[in-house]
């Protein structure tokens, strides 16, 4: 069953010098437990799927739909769509820098209303599955490594409770070592949890290992890879 979809979706926009057409009549579809990751060459219009998707931009034609009834995100609201559909992880982690890493875990379940001792206790957990059960909360994200904080941008994903992460160049600022250990953590998510893992990537490795694969160019989509 799709949890999320682009229905022919188009984005136009107007840069200083030109009007760019970024999206031209994109339509893809997701599914809980499976892992996607979606391919292209810079300009290609993938991050600017993952924005609509997101609920960042509004399509200029055609509609984004969510959860298992398919309802439009103009229906839903998109700060309703970022609050409970979706989390987003990003190349450059942004995590917030002057909270500690417990409190950028805690942030999106104290904005939806959980108790702070909840939330905390909650966020410690979420902490541990991601692998820094022995990291002290309290310190700064740049205290840590660069996978370490893609780690804790994982588990702040995952407290919003959405069951759809999408990824933006996740591994981009890592190694090799600690992007595989991501990319692996993300997988276990979609084989346990259920969880729908979307990842704009230029990686071809990480391609190799998702379920399906999307390829844009020229601001088209098509299916390269199918489940099995």
């Amino acid at each position: 069953m799709n949890i999320l979809a682009a229905d022919q979706v188009d984005y136009i926009y107007q840069s200083k010098y030109q009007k760019v057409h970024a999206l031209k009549s994109v339509s893809c579809s997701f599914e809980e437990g499976k892992f996607y990751a979606i391919v292209g060459h810079s300009g290609s219009g993938k991050t600017t799927l993952l924005s609509m998707l997101a609920g960042l931009g509004v399509p200029t034609q055609g509609q984004v739909l969510a959860g298992p009834e398919g309802k439009s995100l103009r229906e839903i609201g998109s700060e309703k769509h970022r609050r409970e559909d979706v989390s987003v992880i990003y190349q450059s982690f942004n995590l917030f820098p002057t909270l500690s890493i417990l409190e950028n875990v805690t942030y999106p379940m104290r904005i939806n209303g959980r108790a702070p001792g909840a939330a905390k206790e909650r966020a410690r957990e979420l902490l541990e599955a991601v692998g820094l059960g022995e990291v002290d909360g309290r310190k700064l994200p740049a205290m840590l490594s660069g996978g370490q904080q893609q780690r804790v941008a994982i588990a702040r994903a995952l407290a919003s409770e959405a069951k759809v992460i999408l990824a933006d160049e996740p591994t981009g600022n890592l190694d090799s070592e600690n992007g595989q250990m991501v990319i692996d953590l993300l997988k276990k998510l979609v084989e346990e949890k259920g969880y729908c893992v979307i990842v704009v990537t230029h990686d071809l490795g990480i391609a190799q290992q998702a379920d399906v694969v999307y390829r844009m160019k020229d601001g088209e989509i098509s299916l390269e890879k199918a489940a099995d």
